[in-house]
């Protein structure tokens, strides 16, 4: 087994979440409690939090119980699961919406679904992790483009053609990247798999809720080129568990076929209640995302005042290169000792000398959050 460097260490750390804070439990002297502003979860709308969802999901364990104990192809499918799928189709204009108990298994089915040993896989360079075990899995080939370059893709999909395979390729990207903060140009994406016959895969976890009309992510209203999305639950709709969503034929061919959603104990109903409650909330909500995004972009600007650059994006994932492990970790603890809870990104997570600072706007956090982090940051050396 390959050693691993001390600086690359992880550790699991006990946390226990408030409306606002997290008490990071028995770091200090004497066992204490610290709070902490969260700047770090992807709670972005501070859902988890919410007695709506809380009710919601206490209503349905009641009724339903806490887990579906079995598959859904077996006994685990409840009245909730369809009403979610239902209600989330509609709202991102999808025909059909399949559930799954996580993000990692939606990937993976995905995936699986649009790809085999005869098919070129075409991926932005940056990403996620299931995405990649998804095409392993799969068997495909994998062509990767740099990080959002439009003109790389279509270079890769021109040679595609002149490779003349019998299938058609497919491209996988995401919304909004998870590390980077960064969106691409889903429409001009979109627009070249129609041109090319590419099929196309984005993953919207991180953009639900947030990004697009209403929330409803960067994909909604492409009418063509957009083959199947992914997103989850566990982020701006604060509670757990994932989907797919397509149209009919590739919808069967999950229910079919994916290993992922069949041979797997279904989404527990009191989460899926959860995510139908904030789901509710986002359609009475349409503008949290956007008013989300501004304060984001104010973050932007102020950070930038004090000399941090971070790359280009439109939401609330702020990414605060520093390149060194230790760095970043000792900076990373210079800021929770003063109230603020933020974790360095190390590889393999992120590429090679490029550890950095993930900051996360979320739309409650206390007042006077950002005039704090930017007094204990200080000006970038």
């Amino acid at each position: 087994m390959k050693k691993i460097p001390t600086s690359r260490l992880r550790k699991i750390r006990t946390w226990e979440p408030g409306e606002k804070t997290f008490q990071l439990i028995s770091s200090g002297r004497n066992n204490e409690s610290i709070p902490l502003i969260d700047l770090a979860s992807n709670d972005y709308l501070g859902l988890s939090q919410d007695t709506r969802l809380i009710e919601a999901a206490h209503k349905t364990m009641l009724s339903e119980g806490i887990g579906a104990g079995g598959s859904r192809l077996v006994t685990g499918s409840r009245p909730i699961h369809k009403k979610l799928e239902k209600e989330l189709g509609k709202w991102l204009g999808f025909e059909r919406v399949l559930l799954f108990p996580s993000g990692f298994q939606a990937n993976l089915a995905a995936v699986c679904a649009l790809a085999n040993r005869k098919t070129l896989v075409i991926t932005d360079k940056l990403i996620h992790h299931s995405l990649l075990v998804g095409i392993k899995a799969s068997g495909a080939k994998i062509k990767r483009f740099a990080h959002n370059n439009i003109n790389d893709l279509e270079r890769l999909l021109q040679n595609s053609v002149l490779e003349q395979s019998s299938q058609a390729p497919l491209v996988i990207t995401e919304s909004l990247f998870s590390m980077e903060g960064t969106s691409p140009d889903i429409k001009k994406i979109a627009l070249l798999c129609e041109n090319y016959q590419a099929r196309l895969l984005v993953d919207e976890a991180h953009a639900l809720g947030v990004l697009g009309d209403q929330g409803r992510g960067l994909c909604h209203g492409i009418t063509k080129g957009v083959t199947m999305i992914s997103g989850t639950f566990g982020k701006a709709f604060g509670s757990g568990g994932a989907f797919v969503a397509t149209n009919n034929i590739f919808g069967e061919h999950l229910l079919q076929t994916s290993g992922a959603f069949r041979y797997t104990t279904a989404l527990a109903p009191p989460l899926a209640a959860a995510a139908l409650e904030a789901l509710k909330f986002l359609k009475a909500n349409p503008k949290k995302g956007q008013r989300l995004q501004e304060e984001a972009i104010v973050w932007r600007s102020e950070l930038a005042k004090q000399g941090w650059s971070c790359p280009q994006g439109i939401g609330p994932i702020i990414s605060l290169e520093i390149g060194n492990d230790e760095k970043s970790l000792k900076k990373q603890y210079e800021l929770e000792k003063n109230g603020l809870l933020t974790v360095a990104i190390r590889p393999p997570t992120v590429p090679e000398g490029t550890s950095r600072l993930r900051l996360i706007v979320r739309s409650n956090l206390p007042k006077g959050t950002l005039q704090k982090l930017l007094f204990h940051l200080g000006e970038k050396q």
